[in-house]
């Protein structure tokens, strides 16, 4: 057991030395920090109390664990070792899977293979063209005129 305390549920209200204020009365506080977001400076809603020595910290856990303070009830454990994460991605797709079909970003479509668009196929690489918007009868261009005029249905593709 340590003299870390994990403290949750904490008011946004709260702030380093009012969560010093509350764990006083159960001994000697060594730090407490509340946790703020980085961007807006708000607070995350929980903190990390360090005790002078674990008996007070058994003592901090058992008087105010459940407890409210300011209309919450509040969380006291024995703070946890932060477990390794796997390092983030560039978020919101990036280059890498983003949108409807995945797909990479290094280098040409043809050369990597990668889905990329819709995800319904890959106009670059089989010469057709398909809708974002679905399937849509399957029609082909007369051979007549050039390809210029009216639609016929087809059973497939090509």
């Amino acid at each position: 057991m340590g003299n870390r305390l994990y403290v949750g549920n904490l008011p946004y209200s709260v702030r380093d030395e009012r969560l010093a204020e509350v764990f006083r009365p159960f001994g000697n506080v060594a730090s407490a920090r509340v946790m703020m977001e980085r961007d807006s400076g708000r607070s995350k809603g929980f903190g990390f109390v360090e005790m002078a020595d674990e008996a007070q910290a058994q003592a901090a856990i058992a008087g105010l664990h459940g407890q409210p303070l300011d209309g919450r009830d509040l969380v006291v454990n024995e703070a946890r070792p932060m477990t390794p994460r796997p390092p983030r991605t560039e978020g919101y797709g990036g280059h890498h899977g983003g949108g409807y079909g995945g797909g990479s970003y290094s280098g040409s479509r043809r050369e990597s293979g990668a889905g990329g668009g819709w995800g319904r196929g890959n106009a670059e690489l089989d010469g057709t063209f398909r809708s974002p918007y679905g399937p849509g009868p399957r029609t082909r261009r007369s051979s007549s005129n050039n390809g210029w005029g009216r639609r016929q249905q087809d059973s497939g593709w090509n």
